[in-house]
C-alpha cells in the first residue's frame, strides 16, 4: 500500500486497543491493534468511509467470507473475526505479520534461487487451494505477499478474488504481473491467469524488478501493457539462473492461457523440479482439499504433495491427537498393562494404533538450539543419537513389535520330569561356598604374608565418565571483515583447534539471510560485498563428530 492520502482516525473496537497505522490503500487503512484477549498483535483493516456503496460493502463482505475460508492454509494470511465499527466502517481482523513483505524486500535486492524456489512453491499451493475452493485470486504480486514471524510467506489481499465459475470482469489489477487477457477488450480470468501472475512473481523476486520493467527505459502503465501483450519474456541476466528455471517461467507466463501450465499445482512441481536439479532441499506443496473423506490422508509423489482432507480432533483425546479415528477410541492398546504381571500382549489389530513402550533417555541427550529461521532450511531434520529401548521388551523379529519376556509354564501333575530335590541344591552352594573361599584366600594370604608390591592399577570394569565440557563446542572469535578484489574478505580465530574442524559460513544483511550456507575447512572466506553497503557473515564451528557451536559468531565490515 501507498500513502497517497490522509489516513483516516482508527476506530474504537471493543476488546482492542490501538497500537500503529500500518498502511493506507485506495479502499482501506490498516492499522496495528493488540487484542486484550487472547492478548496478541492483530492487523486491522478498515473499509474506508467514502467507498461504502452498497458494491464495496459486499465486496469487503466477500473478502471477509473467502479469507475465512481459505486462511487456515499455511500460505494464506489467517482472518480472526470481521464486524462493523461503532462509526459504520466494515473491518477486518487478520493475523500481523511484522516482517517486510516481498515488494520491499525484492526492492532492496534480488532473492537468492533457493529462497525464489520455496517461496513459489509454497505460494502455488496456496493459490491451488483458493482454486479448488472455487475462487480466484486475481491480484497475486510480492506486495500481497506478506511474511510471518516464522519466515513463511502468506498470501494476502482477496479483495477482487471471484469464483472460478465467475465470468464477471476484474474489478481491478496490477498491471505489472497481470496477463495480457486482463487487458482484452472484455477482461477474462481463470486459474491459468493466476499460474501467469505467480511466475510472474517468481520472476520478479529473482530480477529485482517486475518482468516487463526495463531499467533505464520508460515504464509507463501503457507501456507496460504494450510489451507483456507483444514482447517475449526477458531473460533473468542471472548466471546462477538454470536454463531449466528460465524455461518453467517462459512457460507459466506464455502469452496464450493455453501454453501455460494447466493449474498451480503443475507450476509448484515444476518448481520442484528445479530443486532438485540443484540439490535443494524440496518444499512440500501443502493443499487442502475438502472433497477427501475425513479420515484419509493422502500423500502424493513421495511426500512432496500433500493433500489432506478435513482432520477431525476428538476433545475427549488426551492429549488430543490430530485424526481421530473410531477405531482407536474403542480398540484396546496392544501393550495396556495384563491383569497378571506375566501375561503375554494381546496381538493388535493392523488398523490399531499400537503404543510403544517408554524409550530410556540417551546418556548424552542435548537440546539442540536451531539457529534463526530464516538462516536455515524449514524442512531441515535434526538427527538425533539413536535411543536404547528399555527393558523388559525386546524387538521382534520385523522391528515393529516387542515381546515380553517368557512367562512361566504350569506343569500338570505327573508330566515332566519329576521335580528336583533341594539336597543337591545345598550341596552345590556349599562345593561353591569352599571354592571362593579358597580363591581369597590364594589370593590375599601371600599379600598379607610378603608385603604389597607396588603394581600397576588394574582396570576397572566400568568406564569412566565423560567430561561434560567436552562436548560443548566453543565459539568461533573475532569475526572481522576486510574489503578486497571481488567481495570481502572475512577472518577469524578458532579458540580451541582440532583436527577435522569445519566452519559454516552464512552471508546476511541486517534484518534477513541473502544467500546460502557455505562450508569451509579454513578461517577465512571471500564473500561478494552487500548492496546495502555493509556486509556480515554468520560462522559456526562444527567439529568432526558433527557437533556445533550453539550460536553462529556475527561479522560485519566497519
Amino acid at each position: 500500500m501507498s500513502a497517497k492520502r490522509a489516513p483516516m482516525a482508527p476506530p474504537d473496537l471493543p476488546g482492542f486497543t490501538y497500537v500503529d497505522l500500518l498502511g493506507s490503500g485506495g479502499f482501506a487503512d490498516v492499522y496495528l491493534y493488540e487484542q486484550q484477549l487472547p492478548k496478541r498483535r492483530v492487523a486491522v483493516k478498515v473499509l474506508l468511509t467514502d467507498r461504502m456503496s452498497s458494491g464495496s460493502v459486499e465486496e469487503f463482505t466477500a473478502e471477509a467470507n473467502v479469507m475465512a475460508m481459505l486462511s487456515t492454509h499455511p500460505a494464506i494470511v489467517t482472518i480472526y473475526q470481521a464486524g462493523v465499527a461503532q462509526d459504520g466502517r466494515p473491518y477486518l481482523v487478520m493475523e500481523y505479520c511484522p516482517r517486510p513483505n516481498l515488494q520491499v524486500r525484492y526492492r532492496r535486492e534480488p532473492f537468492s534461487i533457493a529462497e525464489s524456489l520455496r517461496v513459489g512453491v509454497q505460494v502455488a499451493a496456496a493459490v491451488e487451494t483458493a482454486h479448488r475452493a472455487g475462487v480466484l485470486h486475481r491480484d497475486i504480486k510480492p506486495a500481497n505477499i506478506l511474511v510471518t514471524e516464522y519466515n513463511r510467506p502468506a498470501l494476502t489481499d482477496f479483495g477482487i478474488a471471484s469464483t472460478t465459475s465467475a465470468a464477471a470482469e476484474s474489478a481491478g489489477l496490477s498491471i505489472p504481473w497481470s496477463p495480457p487477457e486482463s487487458f482484452a477488450d472484455v477482461p477474462r480470468s481463470d486459474p491459468r491467469s493466476d499460474v501467469y501472475a505467480l511466475g510472474a512473481t517468481v520472476y520478479t523476486l529473482l530480477a529485482g524488478r517486475s518482468p516487463f520493467e526495463l531499467p533505464g527505459q520508460r515504464n509507463t502503465a501503457a507501456e507496460l501493457i504494450h510489451r507483456i501483450e507483444t514482447l517475449a519474456l526477458p531473460a533473468l541476466g542471472r548466471a546462477d539462473v538454470p536454463v531449466s528455471l528460465q524455461r518453467v517461467l517462459d512457460r507459466a507466463m506464455a502469452k496464450a492461457p493455453a501454453d501455460r501450465y494447466e493449474s498451480a499445482l503443475a507450476f509448484a512441481r515444476a518448481l520442484q523440479t528445479v530443486q532438485i536439479e540443484l540439490a535443494h532441499s524440496v518444499t512440500p506443496i501443502d493443499i487442502l482439499d475438502d472433497h477427501l473423506p475425513d479420515d484419509i490422508e493422502e500423500d502424493e509423489d513421495d511426500g512432496l504433495t500433500r493433500v489432506r482432507g478435513v482432520v477431525s480432533i476428538n476433545p475427549d483425546t488426551t492429549p488430543a491427537a490430530g485424526m481421530t479415528r473410531p477405531s482407536a477410541t474403542t480398540a484396546p492398546s496392544a501393550f495396556a498393562p495384563p491383569a497378571s504381571a506375566f501375561a503375554p500382549p494381546a496381538e493388535p489389530a493392523a488398523a490399531d494404533t499400537v503404543a510403544r513402550p517408554a524409550m530410556a533417555p540417551s546418556a548424552y541427550e542435548q537440546t539442540v538450539r536451531r539457529a534463526d529461521a530464516a538462516s536455515m532450511p524449514l524442512d531441515e531434520t535434526v538427527l538425533r543419537a539413536p535411543v536404547p529401548v528399555a527393558p523388559p521388551f525386546t524387538a521382534g523379529p520385523d522391528a515393529s513389535s516387542f515381546a515380553l519376556p517368557a512367562a512361566p509354564v504350569a506343569v500338570p501333575d505327573g508330566a515332566g520330569p519329576a521335580p528336583r530335590r533341594r539336597t543337591g541344591l545345598w550341596i552345590g552352594l556349599g562345593v561353591g561356598a569352599l571354592v571362593l573361599v579358597a580363591v581369597i584366600v590364594g589370593v590375599s594370604l601371600p599379600g598379607i604374608l610378603a608385603g604389597t608390591p607396588d603394581a600397576e592399577p588394574q582396570p576397572s570394569g566400568s568406564s569412566a565418565p565423560q567430561d561434560p565440557l567436552s562436548l560443548v563446542v566453543p565459539a568461533v572469535e573475532d569475526v572481522t571483515g576486510a574489503p578486497v578484489e571481488g567481495g570481502v574478505r572475512f577472518t577469524w580465530t578458532n579458540p580451541d583447534p582440532q583436527d577435522g574442524d569445519t566452519y559454516i559460513v552464512t552471508p546476511v544483511t541486517i534484518t534477513d539471510v541473502t544467500a546460502e550456507s557455505e562450508p569451509v575447512d579454513v578461517a577465512e572466506i571471500v564473500v561478494p560485498a552487500a548492496a546495502t553497503g555493509q556486509t556480515c557473515v554468520d560462522v559456526t564451528l562444527v567439529r568432526e563428530n558433527g557437533r556445533f557451536q550453539q550460536t553462529p559468531t556475527r561479522g560485519c565490515t566497519p
